[in-house]
């Protein structure tokens, strides 16, 4: 005799909860609970796809064994909550086509039945869904974040506002006349600051700083891990996430740094030569920083060849700044007033003044194009731009990264780069592949230039803040543009779509494109306006080489982590990552009170 549809959801809820309280008050983040209970004479299976694998072949989820049209089978599956799933119900355990399918983004620590029974007047196979247990709102430690760091904030800009009163100050100058001790020192102090004040000195451009440093902190916070948000870390293949965001950011403030350091040093009157030297030096530094001290951990033991993994951050930075850096050597200019006189040059003034290093910058992006799209790579299609694995239909398994994975191989061995990338969980892929390989660092060069090409505009129309907010909008509408174009205004079906892992041509220019944007905001509100002082990022950012290395190793030690008792929510994730990027921008403030600035 079948069971009536509201009786089997009644009876199938209760044994459910009975069964499976227990492992739903255990879920971790990011986790929910599947039921499938099967009516069907025949085993089932349910399979799943991810919307954010590309062209994916379905994956088994579990198998629910045959049951009876009185009596249910039931299985029960952990499944993640990251991205929207496509489920998929099939007879047997085979290739089956589906009898029944949907879409839906499943939330955190939900309980969800899917009951699977024959239409007894039609013969056909219903999946019928409901929900056991709610789910949470995994949103709210966010929002909980936000607010207190924003009544920081608040409380901050009060005692700001606070100190700078009449009364207040007027209140402090009678303390001080009350306090002899205070007397001694005060006024000798107070003529030192005015003396300070009063001495010359160099103007600092103070949104480069701000925006070097808003980077570092989103770097450091998305390294701790991000309150292990799915969108605060790195996309597992083609897209975008915030994590994604600050290394480009990085690499175009490289580029801007060049542009306005080497001149300031050319009117000092530093030799080309000595630049040359000091350039050498630095890259040496930060690829020795990251080969040796950033490259395994404490428990790793000795470093040592067999397994060391030769590219990184720091490596791929300090090749980018060598590349820039040393063709701005060459073609610099020590004297950029001259060219004002020459009227009908002002609207290409930034570009024709520097055309050897546009022919440059064009050359190199070309070799990516030429190696990217022709290079022929075993067991691959030409211009292969996938993860390989599971994606584009499990045609191409060892294909990740294409020509990208296949020159690290070939030039560095699969030893010594990265085993771990993103693609690896969601698309199944056993290829190593590494986000910072050969390849890539052409590209980040480019992106590199787009921040060099800042600067530039920053020194030639210096006198003109208004030009300079024009050109930067003008070049992000120009990047935006391409960048549409490439990809279609799509994640996965244009011609490049923006991938970090590739460093692609469209995410370079999607991310100089945000950079032009970010830059010329801050230069507004703080070099013309000077309606913020780029606290609290502008200390990180005039301290960002002690910031990063220090943060990268001790990362691992307390206060900057522990061990965390609570798995079953974001809060003490986000707790942990937020007090540990707070204390890094409390020490780099407490560095620049006593005027303390790492450089190399």
């Amino acid at each position: 005799m079948a069971v009536p549809r509201a009786a089997a959801f009644s009876l199938l809820a209760l044994v459910v909860s009975v069964r499976h309280s227990a492992a739903v008050n255990e879920l971790k983040f990011d986790e929910a609970l599947i039921t499938v209970s099967s009516y069907l004479p025949e085993p089932v299976a349910l399979l799943y796809t991810s919307d954010y694998c590309y062209r994916c072949l379905p994956q088994l989820l579990l198998t629910v064994p045959s049951g009876t049209s009185a009596h249910s089978a039931n299985a029960t599956v952990i499944i993640s909550t990251r991205f929207t799933l496509t489920m998929q119900v099939v007879r047997g355990t085979g290739n089956a086509s589906p009898v029944c399918s949907w879409d839906r983004l499943y939330e955190e620590h939900g309980h969800y039945i899917i009951l699977v029974r024959s239409d007894q007047n039609t013969s056909a196979v219903l999946c019928e869904r409901s929900e056991d247990r709610s789910p949470t709102n995994s949103h709210i430690p966010l929002l909980v974040a936000f607010v207190v760091l924003l009544g920081i904030s608040g409380l901050y800009h009060l005692r700001t506002y606070i100190s700078k009163l009449g009364c207040t100050q007027r209140f402090l100058q009678d303390c001080y006349r009350r306090t002899p001790c205070v007397l001694n020192n005060g006024p000798a102090s107070a003529t030192e600051d005015r003396q300070e004040s009063e001495t010359p000195k160099r103007r600092r451009l103070l949104s480069l700083d701000t925006f070097r440093g808003f980077s570092l902190t989103l770097m450091v916070f998305v390294n701790y891990g991000g309150g292990e948000y799915w969108f605060f870390q790195h996309a597992p293949w083609n897209g975008l996430t915030v994590a994604d965001l600050v290394m480009p950011w990085f690499v175009f403030i490289i580029g801007t740094s060049v542009a306005l350091a080497f001149n300031a040093m050319l009117k000092r009157g530093v030799s080309r030569v000595q630049l040359l030297r000091k350039l050498t030096w630095r890259t040496f530094l930060l690829i020795a920083i990251g080969v040796f001290f950033l490259n395994y951990g404490p428990a790793d033991g000795p470093l040592s060849w067999r397994w060391a993994r030769v590219p990184g951050v720091l490596q791929r930075l300090g090749f980018t700044y060598f590349l820039v850096a040393l063709m701005h050597t060459r073609f610099s200019k020590e004297n950029l007033d001259g060219e004002e006189s020459h009227q009908w040059k002002a609207a290409i003034r930034d570009i024709v003044m520097y055309w050897p290093e546009w022919t440059i910058i064009i050359a190199l992006e070309t070799i990516w194009l030429c190696l990217t799209f022709l290079l022929p790579v075993p067991g691959c299609p030409k211009g292969y731009l996938g993860p390989g694995g599971i994606g584009d239909y499990g045609q191409y398994p060892n294909c990740t990264g294409g020509a990208a994975g296949y020159i690290d191989k070939w030039l560095l061995g699969a030893a010594h780069i990265y085993h771990y990338p993103t693609c690896k969980e969601l698309y199944k892929t056993t290829q190593p592949f590494d986000p910072e390989g050969v390849l890539g660092t052409i590209n980040s060069a480019v992106m590199a230039f787009w921040g060099l090409q800042a600067g530039k505009i920053i020194l030639i129309y210096r006198k003109h803040p208004l030009r300079i907010l024009k050109r930067f909008l003008i070049w992000a509408i120009f990047l935006g543009i391409i960048s549409a174009i490439l990809t279609k205004c799509t994640r996965d079906e244009g011609f490049i779509p923006v991938n970090k892992n590739l460093w692609s041509l469209t995410f370079v220019t999607t991310l100089s494109c945000f950079s032009f944007l970010l830059l010329g905001l801050m230069f507004y509100v703080i070099d013309v306006r000077h309606w913020w002082g780029g606290q609290p990022f502008i200390y990180p950012g005039m301290n960002s080489i002690f910031v990063y290395v220090g943060h990268s190793l001790l990362g691992t030690y307390f206060p900057f982590n522990w061990e965390i008792k609570d798995w079953t929510s974001h809060y003490e994730f986000l707790g942990q990552d937020v007090l540990g990027t707070a204390l890094w921008v409390f020490v780099s403030y407490l560095l620049y009170r006593k005027k303390f600035f790492l450089k190399i």
